[in-house]
């Protein structure tokens, strides 16, 4: 049954909605929860992250549900940052008559966790003077189209749909406000009372929250997971704390179970306000396992790396056993249908309708996966363990569909929706496919069909080179016989196809960084993907920079400066302009808009995987630039 507004839920407006870059995450490897600057939960799926939304007010002010504590003081300021080294979140507020915190996380360790049920711990404490706080606690379950019953005890509240149900444990005295809870109370100078929020069976009883001890205890062992995991980085650079929140970030957005990692936690949030680009991005992409293994494998942290090839193991056999083509992405759990729908029912951020969840591209045709996949797999075999006999069944199954089809058009990378072309980044990663299946065979020894790869290989290194490469516009197009940029032919140095010396490499990149109103795709340091209006798209409206983009600009530059030392000045001068657009917090959305703000999905783990491949690289050649 949907689930009706109550008389005081009327349209919202653009004011009712929190920027997305004032948003903090916390999590526990199954799902996360996006807190706002003045602690309120407006996002959360549970049990897991492609799951129904039990919170999200940023998709919808007034239906979407929220899970707020705040000081009861609309003058007050606000303060929020992660426990050093960890992903705890902490939200202060001051005001002339004291200072209360409250502190988020989700615990990691422990028996609930163990047997499946997620739990939000949210300790508040006066730290200053006498507090008073208020709590608003309003699910709204299955993306707010379920009604739930609310039942009230002591110590506490359930909220129970027909499907899911969830706990509020408080010592604090609640009241009953429509389809949620409020409270209102004052903690003294010193004072702590905790919170629980726990997934329970529909038809659960109420329970106690943890007393102070207990919740001390969650909060050290939590502490120390996160801190114990964060030492085993090995990056040591100039960017060391950016570095380490974005290797945080991703860990939160690994589903544990599987290994998989999710393009983003959220879905829908907006590239362009008021705009119809709005996409749910709760997935894993085949797309990311490259950057993934990459970046795991650089910075030392070998299991995840593993743990996300099992999943692509897992997959990758699944669809070479079938002959066919690879879905360019899959559910968390492997899962191949993602049917998109539209949820009418909810404004959307700001008014940005539709409201989209499942993801229509998954069956999409993308001849690059391949690339970015079969790189992975020669990346972990370089530097994790060496391939093993399934897993190259599944490559030579692979390249020899791309040897079959590379010549077809397809939507490309941006999962364009205005049909299909013959794109360059598509062909140049074909060419990646194909190259790093013939090192694999070489180093390893195994058997291939080496003359007719060979063959293949050599063809796309020519068409690239003929049909890519546009003379009168002194650079590599996005598609065959074109005139627009896509800031996608960056990656040409960072996979080996072009090198630092390359003039073709120089052109390109001086193309590139031309203003969009002369041709090119950088603005204020940031890089868009392409011309919208040049590149026909299929979408209306606009969208932001693309902020993977802008680190795909940095690294070009780094490896270019090997021949033109010039570059190098510039490429951390853009790196470092990059770092200025992270939010307070040191999280990134997918774009960044003419304002700086955050748009698109958030946060988003391919802007920090690209951090920490940029930063990795562009601090090498610093160091070794000094050592000349």
């Amino acid at each position: 049954m949907e689930r009706k507004p109550t008389e005081t839920e009327t349209h919202a407006s653009g004011a009712d909605y929190r920027p997305i870059e004032d948003y903090g995450l916390i999590g526990d490897m199954h799902t996360v929860a996006l807190v706002s600057k003045t602690a309120s939960i407006d996002w959360c799926c549970l049990p897991r992250f492609d799951a129904p939304s039990v919170f999200a007010r940023i998709l919808d002010a007034q239906k979407g549900g929220y899970f707020q504590i705040r000081l009861d003081d609309e003058d007050a300021t606000t303060k929020q940052f992660y426990w050093p080294e960890t992903n705890i979140l902490v939200t202060r507020f001051l005001s002339e008559e004291g200072v209360g915190e409250v502190r988020d996380f989700m615990p990691v360790r422990g028996d609930a966790n163990e047997a499946g049920r997620r739990q939000i711990i949210r300790t508040v404490r006066a730290i200053r003077g006498t507090v008073p706080f208020r709590l608003e606690c309003v699910p709204a379950f299955d993306y707010a189209r379920a009604e739930h019953d609310v039942d009230m005890s002591q110590r506490g509240a359930c909220f129970c749909s027909s499907e899911q149900g969830l706990r509020l444990a408080t010592d604090v005295p609640l009241k009953q406000t429509g389809d949620g809870v409020c409270a209102a109370f004052s903690l003294e100078e010193g004072e702590t009372t905790t919170v629980l929020l726990r997934t329970v069976p529909p038809d659960s009883i109420c329970g106690p929250t943890l007393s102070e001890s207990e919740a001390e205890q969650a909060f050290r062992d939590t502490v120390d997971y996160w801190r114990d995991w964060i030492a085993q980085c090995t990056y040591t650079g100039r960017w060391r704390e950016q570095v380490h929140r974005s290797a945080l970030t991703l860990k939160l957005l690994t589903y544990r179970p599987t290994g998989a990692i999710v393009a983003a936690p959220t879905c829908s949030l907006p590239e362009d306000i008021g705009g119809v680009r709005n996409w749910d991005y709760r997935y894993t992409w085949i797309r990311d396992a490259a950057f993934t293994i990459y970046a795991f494998l650089r910075i030392g942290f070998t299991e995840e790396a593993r743990d996300f090839m099992n999943f692509l193991s897992e997959v990758c056999t699944g669809a070479s056993e079938g002959q066919g083509p690879l879905q360019i992405m899959y559910g968390i759990d492997g899962r191949t249908t993602l049917t998109e729908e539209t949820l009418d029912h909810l404004d959307g951020y700001r008014q940005s309708a539709p409201v989209r969840v499942g993801n229509g591209a998954y069956d999409q045709k993308q001849l690059d996966i391949y690339g970015e996949l079969i790189d992975a797999v020669y990346l972990y075999d370089k530097y994790g363990v060496p391939i093993w006999h399934d897993m190259w069944q599944s490559v030579r199954t692979f390249v020899n569909w791309v040897c079959d089809h590379w010549q077809d058009t397809d939507e490309g990378i941006w999962e364009v929706r205005g049909g299909q072309q013959q794109f360059v980044y598509s062909k140049l990663m074909c060419w990646v496919a194909v190259d790093r299946a013939l090192r694999l065979a070489d180093k390893r020894s195994l058997p291939a069909d080496k003359a007719r790869w060979t063959d293949c290989r050599d063809a796309l290194y020519r068409v690239i080179h003929t049909r890519g490469w546009n003379a009168e516009r002194g650079a590599f197009t996005q598609q065959f016989g074109g005139t627009a940029l896509d800031a996608s032919n960056l990656m040409m140095p960072l996979v080996l196809f072009l090198s630092p010396g390359d003039d073709r490499l120089h052109r390109t990149l001086d193309a590139t960084l031309q203003s969009p109103d002369r041709g090119g795709l950088v603005s204020n340091g940031l890089v868009y993907r392409y011309n919208v209006t040049e590149s026909r798209d299929g979408l209306e409206g606009e969208e932001g920079t693309f902020n993977i983009c802008t680190f795909w600009l940095v690294e070009a530059l780094t490896r270019a400066s090997a021949v033109d030392p010039d570059r190098l000045d510039d490429a951390r001068l853009i790196f470092e302009q990059m770092l200025g657009h992270a939010n307070r917090l040191g999280l990134y959305a997918e774009e960044t808009g003419r304002r700086g703000e955050a748009l698109g999905n958030f946060p988003q783990a391919f802007t920090h995987l690209g951090l920490i491949s940029a930063a990795t690289n562009l601090d090498r050649a610093l160091g070794e630039a000094t050592g000349r």
